[in-house]
């Protein structure tokens, strides 16, 4: 390869390396605009996505999910819970399973909580999600999870038909979201949107 073209490779692989970035930027620009914003009204099922458990009982991240979850059923938000989760690396219980628990413990009626078990990661929970929807003719939910979160699982309901709009767990406060980590954890939910975008599951 001559000195001309490998200038040229050598642009072009700038040009798409900055545009790629400028993509990132701009997606966790919409991810951040997202997690403050609380959509929240009537629909079909609130759906929870899973987060960690501890022999059976709900981490505190699942806890806060689950608790704005009884929130919004109270308000007659929606007549059922969806929730999700698989074992994620526990022998005996699922993150689905123990919010069902959790949730009973807390005075909603069996047959109006639904649960996917099987998700091993949120791209397959969401697929599992959306085909109980479907098979139950649910059209729309609200998604419960931390803010960083929605956006994405909001583009894939979507992409599958489904109507979905967004409430963020209460938890940090405005500062805390300008935080170099918290801008981090954008930046990588734009990675991980822009990769299921071109068909890469995470």
């Amino acid at each position: 390869m001559n000195r001309v073209s490998l200038a040229v490779v050598t642009g072009v692989s700038v040009l798409a390396a900055a545009g790629a970035v400028s993509q990132i930027m701009r997606v966790s620009a919409e991810i951040r605009r997202q997690s403050n914003v609380d959509e929240a009204r009537p629909a079909d099922v609130i759906l929870v996505l899973g987060a960690a458990e501890y022999r059976g009982r709900p981490s505190p991240v699942l806890e806060a999910r689950l608790n704005h979850a009884l929130f919004l059923y109270h308000q007659q938000m929606a007549p059922r819970i969806l929730t999700t989760g698989g074992k994620g690396g526990d022998p005996t219980f699922t993150e689905g399973e123990v919010a069902h628990a959790y949730l009973s413990h807390h005075e909603v009626p069996s047959e109006a909580i639904l649960v996917e078990s099987e998700g091993e990661s949120t791209v397959h929970s969401i697929a599992a999600a959306a085909e109980i929807m479907r098979r139950m003719n649910l059209k729309s939910c609200i998604v419960v999870s931390d803010g960083y979160h929605i956006y994405r699982v909001k583009k894939m309901l979507e992409t599958m038909g489904m109507e979905a709009y967004g409430s963020p767990r209460p938890e940090r406060t405005a500062e805390d979201q300008d935080s170099l980590r918290q801008r981090w954890v954008y930046a990588r939910q734009a990675i991980a949107y822009e990769l299921w975008r071109i068909g890469v599951p995470i």
